[in-house]
């Protein structure tokens, strides 16, 4: 697939109030991130308001473990130690943790179920676009169909790996892009991209513990 060149507009972060803290204690913070806003500082001062910049002004100082595409919404998770930060960081990168996305994807998605396992590379002249080689990252997306309607498909993603872009791409690879994907579908094909990170279960590094979080989808 040959991606598209793409030109961002020019960052504008939504109000802060619009990032929610749905958990907090002393080890970890969970927020509900809203479209649009960076999880962490992009390349240049303009992109210093983000995630992790609202929450350590609002809560004290948070630590990266993951992170979320500016335009993907939902839950997002930040350590409040360095050890519940390597802690937590282990879990993604074992693959002990469960995430699961709700998306609407263009065209009717024919099965019920499925499994994407495309591997994934970055484009180096074509910053941030990712494409899909065969020499490149594993990527393991599961799906299933939760509504189908005239011309679009609701579905449930569950990622095994997390690559950049990974549901993005995966699904615009099998001809079913995210509606309003600037990246890799059409983005006038819906008013921000259709992609929310909905239910996340980690191990709680203080008790080792599954800690779940559940965030409603607003599409």
């Amino acid at each position: 697939m040959t991606p598209k060149i793409h030109t961002p507009p020019p960052y504008q972060p939504p109000p802060a109030d619009d990032l929610k803290t749905i958990h907090i204690d002393d080890h970890i913070l969970v927020a509900d991130k809203p479209s649009g806003l960076l999880s962490v500082p992009g390349r240049g001062a303009d992109k210093a308001i983000c995630a992790h910049s609202i929450l350590s002004d609002r809560h004290g100082p948070v630590l990266t473990v993951h992170r979320l595409d500016m335009d993907t919404s939902g839950l997002i998770i930040f350590a409040r130690t360095k050890a519940a930060q390597r802690y937590l960081s282990r879990g993604f990168e074992r693959r002990l943790t469960d995430k699961r996305y709700i998306a609407v994807v263009e065209n009717v998605v024919a099965q019920d179920v499925g499994e994407i396992t495309l591997p994934i590379a970055k484009h180096s002249l074509q910053r941030p676009l990712r494409h899909i080689d065969p020499d490149g990252q594993d990527a393991i997306t599961h799906w299933r169909v939760l509504e189908r309607s005239t011309d679009t498909t609701r579905l449930e993603l569950t990622p095994t790996t997390g690559r950049s872009h990974q549901l993005r791409l995966h699904l615009s690879a099998i001809g079913h892009p995210i509606l309003g994907d600037p990246l890799y579908g059409n983005q006038l094909s819906a008013p921000r991209l259709l992609l929310h990170a909905s239910a996340l279960k980690v191990r709680h590094p203080h008790n080792q513990k599954d800690a779940c979080f559940q965030s409603p989808t607003a599409f």
